[in-house]
């Protein structure tokens, strides 16, 4: 495995910068996607077939779209003992810490009126499970539980088919464990563009989630404004900070747990021990090649650790040993962070309750990880008892912007101050 060793002598932010450089920009593929999702939104299920054609049987014949519950069940009974164990416990531990998201109706009293925030889910929404070198039955779990812990009725998963035109068995399992609604043979930039507009065999949804390869990401972004999505998945990063009593070899697992995610990912070990640095070190050169790249960064003192991982707003941000551990009221820019030697990555990937779909590219600046949130809308409802203050009031600023009808429309309830009784009608058959 490539890896570098670097110094920090200067601005944070600029090696940050270095780092990040060390993962070459993704080629662009916006005509291509453009073509497919242009595609399916006009031929539907055929543009489908024939893209799944091309790109997944290598010319064989696509089976129907939608899984049968059938296949769902029989998949499920076919299901290893441990790896439903395993399962379970995912989507319970998941489910617990997606509760935690507070979902109050709020009052706002004021002195003329009353605005009621309520949260409403979307209606319908799909995950995303990529497929290619390896099924990934977690990501349905870290997609689904979400989006039924807000209250989404509708809920489909779709992932790239096999060579035999067959969805994994064990994201079959999975999706009937979890309660999906639907499960689509289907993956690439066609299954997002049929997510979004629906074809003869696939239900349009309100928002798309979940990682994938780059055609994926980037038919997320082309459909996006047409349904929402939880953002651009990049590939994957780890930074972790280590002091002299941190364990190298729990380190050298962890970065190599995160570079199996292969091309594309960057690992990054920062300290102040040059002698742990030094293990790590030895340790990556022999690793096997993955694609990932990995880097090692001395610093003077661990606050200056803190500074670069702020700068550099890792997907995942590790801290190990105590006075690294210390640092974590420090934290503000990660996409999760796990805290002391007993704490790797690879249990949020899969157990420990906390969501693996994250922020990735910096985007941890700005962006969180999965979370019921996503699936949520916030909706007010206004009920106005004294009209005459508020149209006084806010009737300058709308002529100001050049809105005269908007001004005359609450002038218009200027004397209006007492709420009306509907009117009531006597109907035919009424006593």
């Amino acid at each position: 495995m490539r890896c570098e060793r670097y110094a920090l002598g200067g601005e944070p932010a600029a090696l940050a910068g270095e780092l990040r450089a060390l993962i070459p920009a993704s080629r662009t593929v916006s005509s291509t996607v453009a073509e497919i999702v242009a595609q399916v939104r006009g031929a539907g299920d055929a543009a489908v077939h024939r893209y799944t054609r091309e790109l997944d049987l290598g010319g064989g014949e696509p089976p129907p779209l939608r899984l049968e519950e059938e296949e769902l069940i029989a998949a499920e009974r076919r299901l290893d003992s441990e790896l439903r164990r395993a399962l379970e416990a995912a989507i319970g531990n998941v489910r617990r810490v997606a509760e935690a998201t507070p979902r109050d109706t709020v009052t706002v009293e004021l002195a003329t009126h009353t605005v009621l925030v309520r949260r409403e889910p979307v209606a319908r929404a799909a995950v995303y499970a990529p497929g290619g070198r390896a099924p990934y039955p977690s990501t349905v779990v870290m997609g689904v539980v979400p989006a039924q812990v807000a209250g989404v009725g509708e809920i489909a998963v779709c992932t790239p088919p096999d060579r035999q035109g067959e969805v994994p068995p064990v994201i079959a399992a999975a999706c009937r464990l979890a309660g999906v609604t639907a499960v689509y043979r289907m993956g690439g930039a066609q299954a997002i563009a049929a997510l979004a507009y629906g074809t003869e065999s696939v239900t349009a949804v309100d928002l798309i989630v979940g990682p994938g390869n780059l055609y994926v990401q980037e038919a997320k972004r082309q459909v996006f404004g047409d349904v929402g999505i939880d953002g651009f998945a990049g590939p994957s990063d780890l930074l972790v900070i280590a002091d002299a009593d941190a364990d190298p070899e729990l380190i050298s697992l962890d970065l190599l747990a995160q570079a199996e995610h292969g091309s594309g990912t960057l690992v990054v070990a920062v300290g102040c021990a040059g002698s742990v640095l030094d293990a790590v070190a030895g340790r990556m050169r022999v690793a096997p090649e993955t694609g990932a790249v990995a880097a090692l960064v001395d610093v003077k003192r661990l606050e200056d650790a803190l500074g670069l991982a702020e700068e550099f707003a890792p997907e995942h941000l590790e801290l190990i040993g105590a006075a690294a551990e210390a640092l974590a009221p420090e934290v503000h820019r990660a996409g999760c962070l796990f805290i002391g030697s007993r704490s790797g990555t690879a249990f949020g990937d899969y157990i420990a309750g906390s969501n693996h779909i994250l922020p990735t590219a910096r985007a941890a600046r700005f962006a969180s990880g999965l979370t019921p949130e996503h699936f949520l809308r916030t909706m007010a409802e206004v009920r106005i008892a004294r009209p005459s203050e508020l149209a006084r009031e806010a009737a300058p600023l709308a002529r100001a912007e050049g809105f005269e009808q908007h001004a005359r429309s609450m002038e218009a309830r200027i004397g209006d101050n007492q709420p009306r009784e509907p009117e009531r009608r006597n109907r035919t058959g009424d006593g």
